[in-house]
């Protein structure tokens, strides 16, 4: 079962979408569908992108 931190872990460091997503180029509402668990397996690219700004490892954000 794919289960995500992504929205704890960026409300943790105080972040919205809007902030997550001009700051990483992923789309907000791609964003927003892998909170909900609509959009499961992003690329690693995506990961990556996102992991980046949120300085935590993909595997505590994506596979947690």
């Amino acid at each position: 079962m794919y289960i995500n931190s992504l929205r704890k872990i960026r409300k943790e460091k105080n972040m919205t979408i809007k902030e997550l997503s001009d700051l990483s180029g992923v789309s907000m509402g791609y964003i927003c569908h892998l909170e909900r668990g609509t959009r499961k397996n992003p690329s690693r690219d995506v990961m990556e992108k996102i992991s980046k700004i949120l300085e935590e490892p993909i595997a505590k954000i994506f596979f947690s």
